[in-house]
């Protein structure tokens, strides 16, 4: 899925995997609000151009 910095088939300990869920959740998370930021940044340019699309289509434009 991702590539994670640890691998913990090769650990049998119960703190290293604990230690590598942590990882991957902060990872995860990390991931998350990256895409959440960029998918407001999107819906924002999204908005903008269709508002000024509605402007310029406007039959009360002044020429």
């Amino acid at each position: 899925m991702f590539p994670f910095w640890m691998n913990p088939c090769c650990h049998s300990e119960s703190t290293t995997q604990k230690s590598y869920r942590q990882h991957q959740l902060e990872f995860l998370k990390w991931m998350r609000d990256s895409l959440e930021t960029r998918l407001a940044a999107v819906n924002a340019a999204i908005a903008t151009m269709e508002r000024q699309m509605s402007e310029n289509n406007s039959p009360n434009q002044p020429s």
